[in-house]
């Protein structure tokens, strides 16, 4: 990959990549490091001949990969809670509380949330994404939806 390429993906994607990063590790510096890594790997992958939504599936399933890495081998820092992120956490007052209990929610199940609605992802693409049957993402984004109702006190707020 050309220095050029690499930084039209950077500028292409790179706050989706650093957005699931921080949504899985829930840690600013975390988060960053995913980044960085992601974009060093792809600059050493060969992309030739691949069309935009490859690269970026590549990128999106990079991060959920080295998120995992991280959660295995890492000592893991304080968590920075997303309220405290700027221009991240609440994207307006209504979904902070929304936000925040999503911040709550296992690894699994806020990851497809934050796919999803976030990022607006089908399940058939976060499927993709994370190398798991559509039928498993549909079941985490039912459970996610359910622990959200009851962590928000039975209110909905899907949208």
């Amino acid at each position: 990959m050309t220095e050029t390429q690499l930084r039209n993906a950077m500028t292409t994607y790179g706050d989706t990549v650093y957005r699931l990063a921080l949504c899985r590790m829930q840690n600013v510096a975390d988060a960053e490091d995913v980044y960085q890594d992601v974009f060093l790997r792809l600059f050493r992958q060969e992309t030739d001949g691949w069309v935009a939504e490859r690269v970026k599936a590549w990128l999106l399933r990079t991060a959920v990969n080295r998120c995992n890495d991280l959660h295995r081998f890492r000592l893991r820092r304080s968590i920075l809670p997303l309220e405290e992120v700027p221009d991240m956490a609440a994207p307006e007052d209504d979904a902070a509380e929304l936000w925040a209990a999503v911040a709550q929610l296992p690894p699994k199940l806020r990851t497809v949330i934050h796919l999803h609605y976030a990022e607006g992802y089908a399940t058939e693409e976060i499927a993709v994404i994370l190398d798991i049957p559509p039928a498993t993402v549909r079941t985490r984004l039912h459970r996610g939806r359910l622990r959200l109702k009851e962590l928000l006190g039975g209110m909905d707020h899907e949208s």
